[in-house]
């Protein structure tokens, strides 16, 4: 077995790279979601060590010298970290020559041979669903017989394997607690809505939803929820409870959790045995009765994609959800004391001054606990980056995702909306949902009955300032 390092870069100060969501980006307060797509090989092969940089504040030093002892390295990467990721890969094999460097995400899954050619440190990619890919790949097999890799061989060309069969049987992969409990911090991945600390696991991938501009179930997890059995996750949280006596709050990052629910259910009901305080993604949908299930059973928050208040635009993008829907379903959540963070992108298709303001004005009437907005982000493997490219909307002096540093930007410009004014409607709507009474009256009263709340919140106030200076100054 190689002595494998799974790394994720050092990056801009507050990337949060390693991010189980549709962008990678520095946010709006400082955040930090679990490598987990990282954590999952590592806990297939014995010995492995995972490197999360950003978040330990870790420069290259260090990883150079855990790599002087290592025969494998693979990093994450992404579209807007690549060509900082591809210089952290060229100084690891500066440092030593023999290091095989490979790469994983979403990035090289949909564009391996171009990864390749840029990456002249890179000697193979991972595509698409990596972890017995990579599991191979640390056994010594030789590349040709391994299926989902693309490769540069001795002469210098570029191989594509067959692609790897999905994974059918979630409940073959081995718990990431172990992997965070060896190598990560947990105090490290704080997120604004979540209590900390917190942990985040997935408990299957996929996504049936359709989403044009959703990163992973287009490029890497695929369109169908594949699940781990409620005993497998149950196990799991129990382990974890044993060896994180003080997270608070316990996150499931599937991209809809709540696409089958029964068994969220199910879930729900061994957490409620277990007294734990949890949360997960969630679509607009939810019926009552399932939400008052996964309420008695431990539900503190859902992380629900409005993305937009404009009906059409939600046609466009292919949300699969109605308006309506939205608003009883938010109704439920506050009636039944289940808070929501809830996100909207601006910029889509059909983006226009009038549906902004109907966005915002959609946000402010249901009334998230917290919100976070984002600007669409065309990322390579959607049909949203196809729609872009086919129809001119990619500004190709502002084509990039992120500035230089690592500040989202909005890389989309219409004929009636210029990226400029998307990019600048964020703060404005930002302030429009703040700095309302009702909601300033909220936030005071939260921090007014818990000092760890106030200080919480100020030192958010602070570095969400801090982004807001940024943006301006890019």
């Amino acid at each position: 077995m190689m002595n494998t390092l799974f790394l994720q870069p050092p990056s801009f100060d507050g990337f949060d790279g390693g991010a189980g969501s549709r962008y990678q980006a520095k946010r709006e307060i400082k955040s930090f979601w679990y490598p987990t797509w990282l954590a999952q090989p590592a806990a297939l092969i014995p010995g492995s060590r995972l490197i999360d940089a950003p978040p330990a504040r870790m420069g290259m030093q260090p990883v150079l010298a855990d790599a002087q002892t290592r025969d494998l390295v693979v990093l994450h990467t992404s579209t807007p970290s690549f060509a900082s990721d591809v210089k952290v890969a060229q100084a690891l094999k500066d440092a030593k020559p023999s290091l095989k460097i490979g790469m994983v995400g979403a990035k090289v899954a949909v564009q391996p041979e171009e990864s390749l050619l840029k990456g002249a440190p890179i000697d193979f990619v991972a595509r698409n669903e990596f972890d017995f890919t990579l599991k191979e790949v640390a056994e010594g097999r030789d590349f040709k017989d391994i299926d989902g890799i693309s490769y540069r061989a001795a002469n210098g060309g570029i191989v594509h394997n067959r692609e790897r069969a999905m994974i059918e049987n979630m409940d073959t992969l081995p718990f990431v607690t172990d992997v965070y409990h060896r190598d990560l911090h947990i105090e490290d991945y704080f997120i604004g809505y979540l209590m900390h600390p917190y942990i985040s696991i997935y408990t299957g991938r996929g996504c049936k939803s359709h989403c044009t501009f959703c990163l992973w179930p287009q490029t890497v997890g695929g369109h169908r929820y594949r699940t781990r059995s409620p005993e497998h996750v149950a196990e799991e949280i129990r382990q974890a409870k044993r060896l994180f006596p003080q997270v608070r709050e316990f996150f499931f990052d599937d991209d809809t959790f709540t696409d089958d629910l029964p068994r969220a259910e199910a879930i729900a009901r061994e957490l409620g045995k277990m007294g734990v305080t949890w949360s997960c993604n969630a679509k607009a949908n939810v019926p009552r009765k399932t939400l008052q299930v996964l309420r008695e059973n431990g539900l503190r928050l859902l992380l629900v994609g409005y993305e937009s208040g404009n009906q059409q635009i939600l046609y466009n993008i292919k949300k699969g959800m109605r308006i309506d829907v939205a608003r009883e379903f938010t109704r439920n959540c506050h009636e039944l004391g289940i808070k929501i963070h809830g996100t909207f992108i601006l910029g889509l298709p059909g983006e226009t001054r009038e549906t902004i303001q109907e966005t915002i004005r959609f946000a402010t009437e249901i009334n998230p606990h917290t919100l976070q907005v984002s600007l669409a982000a065309p990322y390579p493997g959607t049909f949203l980056h196809k729609q872009a490219t086919e129809n001119g909307w990619l500004d190709e002096k502002n084509a990039e995702l992120i500035d230089e540093h690592g500040i989202q930007i909005a890389p989309l410009t219409y004929p009636h909306l210029s990226h400029t004014e998307i990019f600048d409607s964020v703060e404005t709507f930002y302030r429009k949902f703040y700095f309302r009474a009702p909601k300033i009256a909220s936030i005071v009263g939260e921090m007014v009955r818990s000092p760890q709340m106030m200080r919480r919140r100020l030192r958010e106030g602070v570095e969400f300032f801090q982004f807001l200076k940024e943006r301006h100054a890019a």
